[in-house]
């Protein structure tokens, strides 16, 4: 297993993976890394001889991660049914794009985050809608290439139950659909983003899909609409009438967990954090969070919020 000083560099070295894991398997940024720590927590402390006796101590440190990460998913909807409004996953930002002037820590985990397609909130917000086995069993083979001897060693199931769920769970991706990514979503935000400015009704109608909807996080803390609002036009409308009561507001094209989509601030402060879905050339659904508590990589330690300004979302 050799050294001790190598053994515990190869420890550390987990952290990157695991986390990127634990965010993909959770949602939020927060309790993926809490879901790491408390891992390497557990690591150290077993007797030393018990870590001399782990031939592989990153698939231990998956192993482990992966049965935090699913006892979270448990108690998750007990938890989300307390929530002010609806859930949305925290939104990453792309560090070699957001600026590193804003007092963001080089140390922050969502320097760590590997953004692609496994990420972005159209997919994130599928993973939502699986049972935790299920996203426990996906994740972990589709997307990080597990085998499912170890994925039963998290689950607790037969290798044959693994595939089943895995199985399952791609069922829901597929039929959740394929939206636009890349170059045509970019182009759909931009035109998004030119409409909204402009408080043009008519040209964000044109661009959202008639049966489009607009989910918002605001989790309680700061103003935002509690339930989704459905409807292109009423959609439209929403977004006009917050223009009006947000002047001064500023909206930037960013990455967000790596897809185009809208950052808007006040003063240089981040206020609201918005994704999107594209289909067939209209956007069908946008993902506004406002919570300050999931915006907290977006956030310069100067910063400053006030929940009672109205903002984008």
């Amino acid at each position: 297993m050799g050294t001790a000083s190598t053994t515990i560099d190869d420890i550390a070295g987990e952290r990157r993976q695991l986390l990127n894991v634990a965010y993909r398997l959770l949602g939020s940024l927060a309790e993926a890394e809490d879901a790491v720590q408390e891992a390497y927590a557990r690591w150290y402390a077993l007797p030393h001889g018990r870590r001399e006796e782990i031939a592989s101590p990153g698939a231990w440190l998956s192993t482990v991660t992966g049965r935090i990460c699913l006892d979270v998913l448990g108690s998750a909807r007990a938890r989300r049914e307390r929530y002010v409004g609806a859930w949305l996953p925290e939104p990453l930002p792309d560090r070699t794009e957001w600026d590193r002037g804003r007092g963001a820590d080089h140390t922050d985990p969502a320097d760590q985050m590997v953004l692609d397609e496994s990420v972005t909130m159209a997919f994130l917000v599928v993973l939502e809608s699986m049972t935790p086995a299920e996203r426990v069993a996906f994740v972990l083979h589709d997307v990080f290439r597990y085998p499912f001897a170890e994925i039963a060693d998290v689950l607790g199931r037969t290798s044959a139950a693994c595939k089943q769920l895995a199985a399952s769970a791609r069922r829901r991706v597929r039929a959740a659909g394929t939206p636009v990514t890349g170059a045509g979503q970019a182009e759909a935000v931009r035109h998004v983003k030119e409409a909204w400015e402009t408080k043009n009704v008519a040209a964000l109608v044109g661009l959202l899909d008639p049966a489009a909807v607009m989910t918002a996080d605001g989790g309680g803390l700061v103003g935002t609409a509690l339930r989704p609002i459905e409807g292109g036009a009423l959609i439209a409308q929403y977004m006009v009438a917050i223009a009006d009561k947000a002047p001064g507001l500023e909206l930037l094209e960013r990455s967000v967990n790596g897809a185009p989509g809208l950052v808007a601030q006040r003063g240089g402060a981040v206020m609201t954090v918005a994704s999107f879905e594209i289909v067939d050339g209209r956007i069908t659904r946008i993902w506004v969070v406002r919570n300050p508590e999931k915006l907290r990589p977006w956030l310069g330690d100067d910063d400053e919020r006030d929940g009672d300004e109205p903002t984008s979302g």
